[in-house]
């Protein structure tokens, strides 16, 4: 059997796995060809949970002794971007529950410092898991573990001051690598091939796959962002719905040293030698998979009036959570809103609209889209696409569309 240390090793993992596994006691992945699990989509912490259960009941333990991990185990799970439904579903819903009430003082703790008013899937998404996941990203991934198994209440507040400062660094680290990536795309004009492949010397590892997935957002191409040090090209890719890119990545395996991953999102590794190559066969791939026929879709659940939007009527949709993927928050356009304020916030990098129809007056605002905020002007009639949600500001409640996109009505 196979040993680390000595020990003999149990491998748990949710990726793609490849022909050959590791020689170990047991390889544990619903992916795995032949599994009989009923199940197939959970994140990794979901493998790991259901061999706790299988171990607890094999030693009759009560459920309490492996249930009491389900906090930590949802936001994992979000956290994860794994589709949330049948199982997961089950883990976020009633895992978010538990994540109100925790007893990990470092969770507790953890939440206190992002300020969020409300626990729930987004507050996950986006308080705890970028914090969580920039330690690991700058190289310091033992903090997180110890923030979590600490029972020292001076400790943890330690730890929680290193996770927001290492968060701060990550942003920074990755603003940086994307105005890189990005000035390189337009002095080669690499937004003119099916698939951006793009590589940079000494790329923080740790970002690049953020900086991938911008990139992919910002020109909806599939794109791998790899980081040149010495002989070795190594990096992460993201990819687009119906695009599967660890299928690519098979095809194009013979350049390559190491990958891995699953159909939207692999890490990989290869000599620098052989880099134009392998850039080459990727894009003859994409070509001759048709991927310029790809193209981005925006799929809306309801059209809604403006007399129609409520309060209460959000708070109903609240009762869908968790959200997030496979269950994404519901879609509405609502038409005809002439804009009565419109400016950019941040430096210009939101969207902030006040829209009227008829009498009523609707706020509205769209992240990372404050360069649309020359392309129209007051007194304009747009249709806008977004979700519903309320905005909470001294104690008062307000109707605010967070938009996906905009354009004139016709």
């Amino acid at each position: 059997m196979q040993t680390l240390y000595g020990i003999e090793t149990i491998v748990t993992d949710h990726h793609e796995p490849l022909d050959e596994l590791p020689n170990a006691i047991a390889v544990i992945d619903p992916k795995i060809s032949g599994c009989k699990y009923p199940f197939c989509q959970l994140a990794g912490v979901g493998v790991v949970f259901k061999l706790i259960q299988a171990i607890s009941i094999t030693l009759n333990l009560e459920e309490k002794e492996y249930l009491k991990y389900l906090d930590l185990v949802c936001v994992g799970t979000i956290s994860d971007i794994v589709p949330l439904i049948d199982e997961n579903r089950v883990i976020a819903k009633l895992g978010l529950k538990l994540v109100q009430v925790t007893k990990n003082i470092g969770l507790k703790k953890l939440i206190e410092t992002i300020g969020y008013e409300k626990i729930d899937s987004n507050t996950i998404s986006f308080g705890i898991a970028p914090r969580v996941n920039a330690c690991g990203r700058m190289g310091q991934e033992e903090e997180a573990l110890k923030l979590f198994l600490s029972k020292d209440i001076k400790e943890v507040n330690v730890l929680t001051q290193k996770l927001n400062a290492y968060n701060k660094q990550r942003q920074e680290t990755e603003k940086a690598i994307v105005k890189e990536a990005l000035e390189t795309i337009e002095k080669k004009q690499e937004a003119n091939f099916p698939i951006i492949i793009l590589a940079g010397e000494n790329w923080h590892h740790g970002v690049i796959g953020i900086v991938s997935s911008k990139i992919t957002e910002n020109y909806f191409k599939p794109s791998i962002l790899l980081s040149l040090e010495e002989n070795i090209a190594k990096g992460s890719g993201r990819s687009i719905p119906g695009f599967d890119l660890h299928g690519a990545l098979c095809k194009c395996s013979g350049y390559l040293e190491k990958y891995g991953g699953h159909e939207m999102a692999v890490g990989l590794s290869l000599k620098k030698e052989k880099l134009d190559e392998f850039k080459q066969a990727m894009i003859d791939y994409a070509k001759k998979m048709n991927i310029d026929e790809i193209v981005p879709v925006i799929y809306i659940d309801k059209q809604i009036d403006a007399k129609e939007l409520a309060i209460s009527t959000i708070k109903e949709l609240e009762l869908l959570e968790p959200f997030g993927e496979a269950n994404k928050k519901p879609l509405f356009i609502c038409r005809n809103l002439r804009i009565d304020s419109i400016r950019s916030l941040t430096e210009g990098k939101h969207l902030k609209l006040s829209l009227k129809d008829e009498n009523q007056r609707i706020d509205a605002i769209g992240f990372n889209m404050g360069n649309l905020a020359d392309e129209y002007l007051i007194g304009d009639k747009i249709d806008v696409v977004g979700t519903l949600e309320i905005n909470s500001f001294n104690g008062k409640e307000q109707i605010q569309i967070n938009l996906k996109d905009i354009m004139k009505s016709i």
